[in-house]
């Protein structure tokens, strides 16, 4: 099997048009037509990760994290970024990066944190907005079935938990075809009338061009009228963070304790107690400080995410607890994430998970 059907599934679980701007997800080292051997999946991609894939017969390294984030200028083994991938090339090795836009989706790297810390009533903490676009397209009534189908087909009309959503409204078109038209309905310089249904329907604006073939394939007209229009509406499975509760309130100093023993932190670092008791969380893997502010709105008891600095705990202002648990610690489980995903398609190949140590930080 080659490299690109594994990325075009995980692409289509964690679309790259999610990843952030500053991100490089995607095949970073590696050509798409290699045929794959066996699969390492980590969360770091570093020499002794390549050691590791050469040792266990791996040719495709999966990582969370790209190991090429700025263009390189030169590739001379002056560094550890330089001498990874040289590494990977010499010995035929791909590195695909899957960062960001799995942090951005529904059953992502928050997903699998929340179901670390036994979390439910799970929801994205911040929705991403401008992912959406509308497509308004007129069609005789008789044959609005047949077009809403190749639109459901091609992924418009998913909202949330509901497929095949669409609004129709019913109306009369109006035409007359010229000489070197091939009208399906009506001839030649003739007027018509026609009995229309204004169709709407929503998808996320990365599928326009498919869309836009599903409906050319499922209309009948030679000349189409339709238009798109971008939306601001928040995209509810998309986003940064996740917001959730437990079963039943749980003592803060406890659930510290549980959340650095679950999570494996070395250490966790935390603002004044606030709340007695921690019901409704907010998780965000990696460096999340940016969401603070949202999950304060979310009434959240407490924040679990990394990288704080000193005076931004201040930020809290006895409003929330905020704890810091290490950017590995908060994102470590997510090469379980990628390899329970790769299993549950493809079994032609064997999957390993790396063992090689990749924090950078140790603990006393």
């Amino acid at each position: 099997m080659q490299i690109q059907e594994l990325t075009s599934y995980l692409e289509n679980l964690a679309p790259l048009a999610y990843q952030e701007s500053y991100d490089n997800s995607g095949l970073i080292v590696g050509d798409y037509f290699q045929e794959i051997t066996n699969v390492l999946t980590t969360l770091d991609c570093t020499e002794k990760v390549i050691d590791e894939a050469i040792e266990k017969n791996c040719n495709l390294i999966v990582a969370h994290h790209p190991i090429i984030f700025k263009g390189l200028k030169k590739i001379t083994g002056s560094n550890y970024i330089e001498r990874t991938v040289l590494k990977a090339i010499k010995n035929d090795i791909a590195i695909y990066a899957i960062h960001t836009n799995l942090d951005n989706v529904t059953g992502g790297v928050n997903f699998k944190i929340a179901e670390k810390l036994q979390l439910k009533k799970l929801s994205i903490l911040a929705p991403k907005t401008q992912q959406l676009m509308k497509l308004t397209v007129f069609v005789p009534k008789e044959h609005s079935g047949k077009l809403l189908d190749s639109l459901y087909e091609a992924g418009a009309g998913n909202i949330g938990n509901y497929s095949n959503c669409s609004f129709r409204t019913e109306g009369r078109g109006t035409f007359k075809a010229n000489e070197q038209a091939n009208p399906s309905i009506g001839s030649r310089g003739t007027y018509e009338e026609v009995e229309e249904y204004r169709v709407e329907v929503i998808f996320p604006a990365f599928i326009k061009n498919q869309v836009l073939r599903g409906m050319r394939k499922g209309h009948t007209y030679e000349e189409i009228s339709y238009f798109l229009t971008p939306l601001e509406n928040k995209l509810q499975t998309v986003g940064s963070g996740i917001i959730g509760e437990l079963d039943s309130p749980v003592d803060t100093l406890e659930f510290l304790q549980f959340v650095k023993t679950t999570l494996k932190a070395g250490v966790v670092k935390y603002t004044d107690i606030t709340h007695d008791t921690i019901n409704r969380v907010a998780v965000c893997g990696g460096s999340g400080g940016f969401l603070l502010q949202d999950a304060i709105r979310a009434k959240a008891d407490i924040f679990i995410t990394s990288d704080y600095k000193y005076h931004e705990f201040f930020d809290a202002e006895d409003k929330i607890i905020i704890a810091d648990i290490g950017h590995y610690e908060s994102e470590q489980f997510t090469k379980e994430l990628i390899r329970d995903e790769i299993l549950k398609k493809f079994s032609n190949f064997a999957t390993y998970l790396s063992e090689a140590k990749t924090n950078p930080v140790n603990y006393l």
